[in-house]
């Protein structure tokens, strides 16, 4: 009888420990029936994808392209002309292309402005030929440049480019980079500074570049900025802070509640993930994704 209750608690033990392995393997395996699905439900942030989100895959741009298009996202951002058949093959936007100036060596260097405009005028042409929206520019590090001479060269160079950009429908935009951290020296490093450049060319084809992560890291007062300033963005950036790593909860920003902030602007362009994953890369991605479709 003894033998037989120890039987009896045996095989209950055994169907509880089955009981409970399979339910933990449960996550495990919807998140493997959920991979490559689409993620976005809402859409109301058109999503992006920088390279580096997936650079440690190994994917080619053709794989991160179709991932990205199985996923629901609008595009690949900052991918050179070479890649632009695979961002197309796969029904997305190059969401963010060349246009002229590095951040070292930017648009406030008036010796530059030469070469610049030529870079400007074939990659905004480039640019519409294939039917993407923005091209990229830096105003450069300050190099012994004050913050008005620099703004009176970006301007005075701007101001010519836009005329191009204008005649093809692209829009130009400026980087917000902190240069508390990642990129020392950088001018166009506080909102103040770029959105008054953008007042003083004047056109709607200029615009900034917001990048979240690093406009965190120099001022904080993200969705009041962006409330106030709408009309002077052109393109949105992510990541965590600090770090520059995922968004997630080991993170400072509220990225639920700034982007619901963008979608109540009218805001209708791209906002483009630019963090570097320390976890596996597709999950993390759909975490980015998960978390921005607000």
């Amino acid at each position: 009888m003894e033998e037989k209750r120890n039987m009896t608690r045996r095989s209950m033990l055994a169907r509880t420990v089955a009981v409970a392995g399979a339910a933990s393997l449960l996550p495990t395996i919807a998140a493997s029936a959920d991979e490559g699905s689409r993620i976005v439900k809402t859409g109301r942030i058109r999503q992006s994808i920088c390279r580096g989100c997936l650079s440690k895959s190994g994917m080619s741009v053709e794989q991160m392209a179709a991932v990205a298009a199985e996923m629901g996202l609008a595009g690949l951002d900052l991918v050179q002309p070479k890649d632009w058949d695979a961002v197309k093959k796969h029904g997305l936007v190059a969401t963010m292309v060349p246009g002229a100036g590095s951040i070292k060596s930017g648009l406030n260097d008036k010796s530059l402005h030469p070469k610049f405009m030529e870079e400007f005028s074939a990659n905004i042409k480039a640019a519409a030929a294939a039917g993407w929206p923005n091209v990229i520019t830096m105003a450069g590090d300050r190099q012994g440049i004050s913050d008005e001479e620099g703004m009176e060269n970006c301007t005075i160079i701007l101001k010519e480019a836009v005329k191009i950009a204008e005649d093809h429908g692209v829009t130009i935009c400026m980087e917000l980079l902190n240069s508390k951290v990642d990129h020392p020296g950088y001018m166009c490093d506080n909102t103040a500074w770029g959105f008054e450049l953008c007042r003083r060319v004047g056109s709607p084809h200029f615009k900034m570049l917001y990048d979240i992560y690093h406009m965190q890291v120099m001022e904080g007062d993200l969705i009041a900025t962006i409330r106030k300033n709408i009309d002077h963005i052109g393109h949105f950036h992510t990541a965590g802070v600090p770090g520059r790593h995922e968004i997630d909860e080991d993170q400072e920003i509220q990225y639920p509640a700034v982007m619901r902030a963008i979608v109540d602007t009218g805001y209708s362009g791209y906002v483009a993930h630019e963090y570097t994953p320390l976890r596996d890369p597709l999950t993390s991605l759909r975490q980015a994704v998960q978390t921005c479709d607000v």
